[in-house]
């Protein structure tokens, strides 16, 4: 059984950092692409950014690019976003996904961005 726990989430003021984790197991974590997902309230759900397998390619929504930084560590099956300069628009319950599809989601950290 596929499972992705998220942590790291809380509120923090703009311009502020935070990093999620994501736990993951269940499944053979170097098979697999990940990425991150969001959904802010009343909204529906974003992509963030995707890392590859093996950690060569990675991309990013255009909102967050230059801000976030995505990574996995294959060894702990962890997967990893550093979030930096964070807006109030950033504001999210933040899931990590499995590929290909990434309907596979943990229960979501979130994160809230305010003064």
């Amino acid at each position: 059984e596929v499972q992705l726990v998220e942590s790291g989430g809380g509120l923090v003021q703009p311009g502020g950092s935070l990093r999620l984790s994501c736990a993951a197991s269940g499944f053979t974590f170097t098979n697999y692409g990940m990425a991150w997902v969001r959904q802010a309230p009343g909204k529906g759900l974003e992509w963030v950014s995707t890392i590859n397998r093996i950690r060569t390619i990675t991309s990013y929504a255009d909102s967050v690019k230059g801000r976030f930084t995505i990574s996995r560590d294959n060894a702990k099956n962890m997967l990893y976003l550093q979030m930096n300069s964070l807006k109030p628009e950033d504001t999210a319950v933040y899931y990590c996904a499995k590929g290909p599809g990434y309907s596979d989601r943990g229960q979501g950290t979130q994160v809230t961005v305010s003064s």
